[in-house]
């Protein structure tokens, strides 16, 4: 009997080390790599370093590498343990705050830009599926709230932290952000699970599912990426909006942005314990209508309290519809681990898909001179339709197979 208590605590212990592990490597490569280059972008400029059009592009370069990390990511793990690839990534991540410490060329930002991308991708298909198969079913929502909470806090860290290392200086900036990231990489590097939860040393190259399986996982993967476009309004437009077209300025946007942030922390947790508790499909359709509402809720109202409202709302949905669709996509594909990973690397891939091209398609919009409130109208059509689509998918999957 106490052996068996014995190895109970041991194997929580062991779970509790992977998350905190988990949670590093999306601190790492979202939270900082991708979000902390964007109040970045002004002090680059103003030093000289880059024109405006130029830090734009490498903006786009990120969310280039994003996506590349995203589609490789399971060759990646195909060709090595997931906890060296995982180790690697964040190593790569780390590597790319000293880079940019270097301003030597455009193109050499530009690399490293997208090698920052690239790590944030790759990690994200990979840290939750190695760490969750440690986790008891029952607490794999609230598990998978805490490692996604990373996106939130790199948001609360983008609004805070690196404004105060600029008043001392950019370069010594981008060094402090190197060294937080080679603080959790180090912090993380002895808990990742030695083995695939399948007990295989190396996740071998798994084909698309078939079947029903196969229906809902591309329907899943569709409404993925129509959430994504529903949330760019918020995350590319939200501070320019407050700042420049309703007059209230950039302090205010800031402020708007932080609260942004706060709910970016919070929303994994609170959503992973609510699919803990109501499933995950029935969460994962609560969250597109609250996110449609919330992403509305800007054309209909732009007092303070709507405002306030809808950047809290919608920013707890950036990182939190994250840890429902990953659970939507373990219990759709049942085949195994290395079928799990497969699934989730293509939902991660069709959800930058959709984010890059909503970024880019509607800052299209708005530069032909439609107006914001038309641009928050499509995020929440693209929010219903998402709806729409996994409600299809649930009507088909529940007819009968024909004999």
């Amino acid at each position: 009997m106490q052996r068996v208590i014995a190895a109970e605590e041991l194997g929580a212990r062991t779970a509790k080390r992977a998350v905190l592990a988990g949670l590093c490597a999306v601190l790492v490569g979202i939270g900082l790599a991708r979000f902390a280059y964007t109040p970045l972008i002004p002090a680059l400029i103003e030093a000289g370093w880059f024109a405006p059009s130029q830090a734009a592009y490498l903006g786009a370069a990120n969310l280039a590498g994003y996506l590349a990390g995203a589609l490789l990511a399971q060759r990646m793990a195909a060709s090595a343990t997931a906890p060296t690839v995982l180790r690697a990534m964040m190593l790569l991540a780390t590597a790319t705050f000293f880079a940019g410490a270097l301003p030597l060329s455009f193109l050499w930002y530009f690399l490293w830009r997208f090698a920052a991308g690239l790590a944030g991708g790759a990690l994200m298909a990979l840290a939750a599926p190695a760490v969750l198969p440690l986790v008891p079913a029952h607490r794999r929502g609230l598990a998978g709230g805490v490692i996604f909470a990373g996106v939130g806090l790199g948001i609360v860290a983008s609004g805070t932290l690196v404004p105060l290392l600029l008043r001392a200086d950019l370069v010594l900036t981008w060094c402090a952000l190197g060294a937080l990231a080679m603080l959790l990489t180090s912090l993380s590097w002895g808990g990742w699970p030695g083995r695939s939860a399948g007990g295989r040393d190396r996740a071998p190259a798994s084909p698309p599912a078939k079947g029903h399986a196969g229906a809902q996982l591309k329907s899943l993967y569709l409404s993925y990426a129509l959430n994504a476009v529903g949330l760019v309004p918020h995350m590319v437009f939200l501070v320019d909006f407050i700042a420049r077209d309703l007059g209230q300025g950039l302090a205010v946007g800031a402020q708007y942005w932080v609260l942004f942030g706060v709910g970016a922390v919070l929303g994994p947790i609170v959503l992973g314990r609510l699919a803990d508790t109501v499933g995950f499909r029935r969460a994962l359709r609560l969250a597109f209508v609250i996110q449609a509402a919330a992403v509305l809720l800007p054309v209909i109202s732009v007092g303070t309290e709507a405002l306030m409202l809808s950047s809290l709302i919608v920013g707890a949905f950036v990182p939190g519809i994250v840890p429902l669709v990953l659970g939507r996509v373990q219990a759709i594909a049942k085949q195994g681990d290395s079928h799990q990973q497969a699934a989730w690397s293509r939902a991660t891939a069709a959800f930058a898909l959709g984010q890059a091209a909503a970024a880019y398609g509607l800052s299209y919009l708005f530069a032909t001179g439609i107006g914001y409130p038309v641009l928050y109208a499509v995020g929440a059509g693209a929010l219903i339709l998402a709806l729409a689509v996994d409600f299809a998918a649930g009507m088909r999957a529940a007819r009968p197979s024909s004999p």
